[in-house]
């Protein structure tokens, strides 16, 4: 057996334990839980060890999660790399003052803050959600980080719906890793 033979066992094994659940948050939308793999002791390392692997050596100052399912394994990404970890929020969940971002989402639209003393101008983040869609919500975080001084070192996802390109959307020119494609 080979290491891409490897790779792709493990693969298939975290792919088989994300939940589908039908019409949630709407109707039409399938939502892929990542809970089953949070709940696992064993799912929750071998996740962190395959989210981190494709960036170390980078040198990373911070791990930018957003809310609120990239900060369950976002901290661990942060842990794991030697960084800082930044979380990215919904309105008015931040206590001290913030930058602000509307974009869209598949199914409507939203906005994201970051707390304005975050970031200083040429900090290195990489950052992570647990799933890319349109990619609406990475690029609104690329643009809040950009807008502090920021440096997009490259963007981590546990999954990529690939058929909504979401990727197409991101900085074409930093590093872009998801373990999975639905």
């Amino acid at each position: 057996m080979s290491l891409d033979d490897t790779d792709s066992d493990l693969k298939k094994i975290l792919k088989d334990n994300i939940r589908s659940v039908k019409d949630f948050p709407k109707e039409g939308i399938i939502y892929k839980d990542i809970t089953p793999l949070l709940n696992d002791k064993y799912l929750l390392e071998l996740t962190s060890r395959l989210l981190a692997e494709p960036f170390r050596g980078f040198r990373i100052d911070y791990v930018a999660g957003l809310e609120s399912r990239g900060f369950l394994f976002g901290t661990n990404l942060a842990q794991d790399l030697h960084a800082g970890f930044i979380p990215i929020r919904k309105p008015h969940k931040l206590p001290a003052e913030t930058e602000s971002i509307e974009y869209e989402l598949e199914y409507g639209t939203d906005s994201l803050e970051i707390h304005k003393d975050s970031i200083n101008p040429g900090d290195n983040v990489l950052i992570h959600d647990d799933l890319i869609a349109t990619g609406g919500s990475a690029m609104a975080a690329t643009g809040l980080i950009e807008k502090l001084g920021g440096n997009i070192i490259g963007y981590s996802f546990v999954m990529e719906i690939e058929f909504l390109k979401g990727r197409q959307s991101l900085d074409q020119t930093a590093p872009f890793h998801s373990i999975l494609s639905i």
